[in-house]
């Protein structure tokens, strides 16, 4: 089978002979290969009896675990296009995503943590959803059913056949999933990617970084977004691997997890694991098979890099249907390379140009364009034009340069840059240098960098130290130490210090920078 034919479910089929292996390990539940093939056939047969086919949107609703990998495959395998909704999203955010992505059936949990799925939807739709019937909605008009999972097993066998039709009528081409951005920076969009175009790039990453069926992947991405969709459980699935991952708030129980199953790879948010390391029995737990990977605070000590900045980063979006810069060189690089993000993942072409004028930035700082069959076939619902420049050219909005030996450095998004004095900031490179400088002073501490108006700059660098210390880092000694590695201009004037608790964060767990700049008025 070429990469241009792979699908969800010719891989699935494929992969059944695993048998008992796990292909998922989620706090108590595992799943095999093979009941994950039989269970998402019983699935596949009762989205058609819902009246899903190929082509129709389905909406799925669930946290990581079993229930979401099952379901995903069973509307893979039929042709019909995923819609993950985020486990995060409010009433009116369920409505507006309904809405864009033209969802047909949605599958959902009832419930999970604080949130109550059967009145958040009945109140996006304005109509009870409690009982199983058709739903027709002002609210939603495409919206035609909701499938709640209680729990109970699907219908089993294949009656006349069906199931098999829908599969060998599924091509590489057909659309996969329409994956929606966190909307940190804009409102989220949908991201419209293929069966070929997803599967054929995660081959190409597994190659890089080395995971192959031997490996036990931990990922704390959330499924329902690109990084834990694809370069977590996709990627898994491709490799033959065994995909672990927590929805424990107690970091305990995370912890308990990873020492019983010994994942060999790490994969995620630093953010979404610092807890742990602030857990007290962390310092006594056998975390040892953790040797690779980017979650490094949690990883085998000698696995750890002595400067997280001199090991190779990752630069991944959804629309370039996940990772995008990447390096499998994981040695500390020279002084030369330090914040280097690697370089292109296989099937993509780039380019850096001036913001203002279009021209090729060469080695200067520019925006990143991409194009390539990994990029995403669109937003759904805009134009092609709305998506791409007349030359196929995806502008996006994240601002690099490329040293001579082509490896990348993020900088920052555009629109971003502290304009201090006519000079320009960029809050990143700030970050990192706050947060290299808390590390003598307080380990535990996390540093957000915004800029503030100011009537005589225009505007001046802030800062937000998050900690849990008692006393907390003194700002005068963080400013002393600044100086050896910062431009005085690029210097924080300002400093809010506060409990990791009391940082803003949005429904994606994301900083909500706004609400940070509001922390310096009082």
């Amino acid at each position: 089978m070429t990469t241009e034919e792979l699908t969800v479910a010719a891989v699935l089929q494929d992969r059944q002979s695993l048998g008992d292996k796990a292909l998922l390990v989620c706090d108590g539940e595992r799943l095999g290969y093979a009941e994950a093939f039989a269970c998402s056939a019983a699935w596949a047969r009762r989205l058609i009896d819902a009246g899903a086919g190929k082509g129709t949107h389905v909406g799925l609703l669930f946290p990581n675990g079993a229930q979401f990998v099952v379901v995903m495959l069973a509307v893979a395998r039929i042709g019909a296009v995923l819609v993950p909704f985020s486990t995060f999203s409010t009433p009116p955010e369920l409505r507006d995503q309904l809405v864009d992505a033209d969802v047909e059936v949605l599958v959902s949990a009832r419930g999970y943590r604080s949130h109550d799925y059967v009145s958040d939807l009945g109140q996006a739709l304005g109509t009870s959803v409690a009982a199983p019937r058709r739903i027709f909605s002002p609210a939603a008009p495409v919206l035609r059913r909701i499938v709640f999972d209680d729990g109970a097993p699907p219908p089993d066998g294949d009656g006349d056949g069906r199931l098999s039709a829908w599969e060998d009528d599924v091509d590489g081409s057909d659309i996969l999933a329409i994956i929606y951005t966190s909307g940190s920076t804009s409102a989220p969009k949908g991201v419209v990617h293929t069966h070929a175009g997803l599967l054929a790039h995660q081959l190409g990453l597994n190659e890089i970084r080395g995971l192959s069926a031997d490996d036990r992947l931990f990922c704390n991405s959330p499924f329902f977004w690109i990084g834990g969709f694809a370069f977590g459980l996709l990627a898994t699935l491709l490799a033959g691997a065994t995909l672990i991952c927590s929805n424990a708030t107690d970091a305990a129980e995370t912890l308990d997890l990873l020492e019983a199953e010994k994942p060999t790879l790490t994969n995620g948010f630093i953010a979404g694991i610092a807890h742990l390391t602030r857990h007290p029995s962390f310092g006594h737990r056998d975390l040892s098979s953790m040797r690779h990977g980017n979650l490094y605070p949690i990883m085998a000590p000698d696995a750890r890099p002595a400067d997280p900045e001199l090991r190779h980063n990752m630069l991944g979006m959804t629309e370039a249907g996940s990772v995008l810069l990447i390096s499998g060189d994981e040695t500390d690089q020279p002084e030369a390379r330090r914040g280097s993000y690697g370089r292109l993942a296989p099937g993509f072409q780039a380019r850096v140009i001036d913001p203002d004028d279009g021209t090729d930035a060469g080695r200067s700082i520019g925006e990143l364009l991409i194009r390539g069959p990994h990029v995403m076939q669109g937003y759904y619902g805009r134009s092609r034009e709305e998506c791409f420049d007349a030359d196929g050219w995806f502008h996006t909005g994240d601002l690099v340069h490329r040293d001579a030996d082509g490896f990348f450095y993020f900088v920052g998004r555009a629109g971003s840059m502290i304009k201090t004095a006519g000079a320009n900031v960029s809050p990143a490179e700030v970050q990192k240098a706050l947060t290299a400088a808390l590390q003598s002073i307080d380990a535990g501490a996390a540093a957000h960098v915004v800029g503030l108006p100011d009537p005589d700059r225009g505007q001046i660098v802030g800062a937000v130290i998050a900690t849990d210390a008692v006393p907390a880092p003194d700002p005068s000694a963080l400013v002393t130490a600044l100086r050896s590695t910062l431009s005085s201009y690029k210097i924080p004037r300002r400093f809010v210090t506060v409990r990791h608790a009391q940082v803003p964060v949005l429904s994606s767990g994301k900083v909500d920078f706004p609400a940070l700049r509001k922390l310096f008025d009082g």
